[in-house]
C-alpha cells in the first residue's frame, strides 16, 4: 500500500489518530497531526511512498500538535513533540508542513549513529555518489534540485548518510527543500517539478518542497559509493568553476558539517578519513544551472 492508495479522508484520519507509518529510505516514521496543512502536504510530497500497517514498528514518532488552549483558534499554532515533549519552539500554524519536514530531519541528525550524518546534498550516477556539503544559503538545495532533474539521482538533500559499517551512502530520498529565490530558480529549469505550496515568512523566508522523481523514489533502497566530495558556492554573475583542494582542508570542513562527528568519536575520524581518501575534492562555483549541469554532466563522465 502506498499513501497514494488512501482517500484524503483516510489519511487525515491516520494521521489524526494512530498515525501514518511511512516508509523512507532506511527509516519508518509514525506521523501524527490533526493540522489539514500536513495531510494535504503528505497526500501530495509522499502519494507514492509505501504505507505500513498502523502496528508497524517505527523507527520515529513524529507529533506535529495543534496549539494548546486559546491557540487553537486566535493565531493558531504547531508543536513538534517527541515523545511527548516539546523539541522547538511552537511555530504558526501555517508553517506545520515545513515543521514536519525539519522535525523529520531532527529525528535522523539526533539519533541515527550507525550512520556518520553530513549536512550535504547526495546525488548518484552509475552507481557513485557526489556529496555536495555546504553551510546554508551556499546554494547547496538548488544545485541539487537542478542536478536532479539533470539526470542524476536524489539520495538526499539534507543529510548524507554514510554508513558506519561499510562507507555506502543510503538514500533518503524525501522533498528537496527550497527557499527564496530558489523557487522560481528550480520552476524555469524544470518545469516538470511538482511543489507543494510555499509557505510564507518562515525563518528561513519563503518555502516550499519539490516532489521526489517516482524512478529515484523505486531506487530508495539502493546505496551508492562516494566518489566526489564538492564543496559548492552560488555567487550571481560567475563564472562556473569548478577547481581541486586539498584531501586535509576537506576533512577539516566536512567534519564541521557533520551532525555526529564528535559522537562517533575514533570510529567517526576513521570513517570520514576513508570517504575523502575515496573521492576526488573540489570546490564549484556557478551562477547558472545549466552552465552547472553540463560541468557535472562532463564530470561524470570520468
Amino acid at each position: 500500500m502506498t499513501v497514494a492508495d488512501l482517500s484524503a479522508a483516510q489519511l487525515a484520519a491516520q494521521l489524526a489518530g494512530p498515525g501514518l507509518v511511512l516508509q523512507t529510505g532506511p527509516f519508518t516514521y509514525r506521523l501524527q497531526s490533526p493540522i489539514d496543512l500536513i495531510a494535504q502536504g503528505v497526500g501530495q510530497l509522499y502519494a507514492s511512498y509505501p504505507v505500513l500497517p498502523s502496528t508497524a514498528f517505527a523507527d520515529f514518532t513524529v507529533n506535529v500538535a495543534a496549539g494548546r488552549g486559546l491557540r487553537r483558534w486566535v493565531k493558531p499554532q504547531a508543536r513538534f513533540l517527541y515523545d511527548g515533549q516539546p523539541v522547538f519552539d511552537p511555530l504558526p500554524g501555517d508553517q506545520a508542513y515545513p515543521l514536519l519536514e525539519w522535525a523529520m530531519n531532527w529525528c535522523i541528525s539526533s539519533h541515527a549513529h550507525q550512520y556518520l550524518i553530513i549536512h550535504a546534498a547526495v546525488i548518484e550516477r552509475h552507481g557513485q555518489a557526489m556529496i555536495l556539503p555546504a553551510p546554508p544559503g551556499s546554494g547547496k538545495s538548488t544545485l541539487c534540485a537542478g542536478l536532479v532533474h539533470s539526470g542524476w539521482r536524489l539520495l538526499s538533500d539534507e543529510l548524507a548518510l554514510i554508513s558506519m559499517n561499510d562507507g555506502l551512502i543510503w538514500p533518503l530520498c524525501r522533498p528537496v527543500s527550497l527557499k527564496n529565490a530558489s523557487i522560481d530558480v528550480i520552476r524555469r529549469f524544470a518545469p516538470r517539478a511538482e511543489f507543494n505550496r510555499v509557505t510564507h515568512d518562515t525563518a528561513k523566508g519563503s518555502v516550499t518542497h519539490m516532489k521526489v522523481l517516482p524512478e529515484h523514489l523505486s531506487q530508495m533502497d539502493r546505496p551508492a559509493h562516494a566518489r566526489w566530495l564538492v564543496f559548492p558556492k552560488y555567487e550571481a554573475g560567475s563564472a562556473t568553476a569548478l577547481t581541486d583542494r586539498s584531501r586535509a582542508t576537506s576533512l577539516v570542513d566536512l567534519a564541521r558539517n557533520s551532525f555526529n562527528f564528535g559522537v562517533l568519536g575514533a570510529a567517526g575520524f576513521q570513517r570520514l578519513g576513508d570517504v575523502i581518501e575515496g573521492c576526488a575534492c573540489m570546490d564549484f562555483r556557478y551562477s547558472d544551472l545549466r552552465d552547472a549541469a553540463s560541468v557535472f554532466e562532463r564530470l561524470s563522465a570520468t
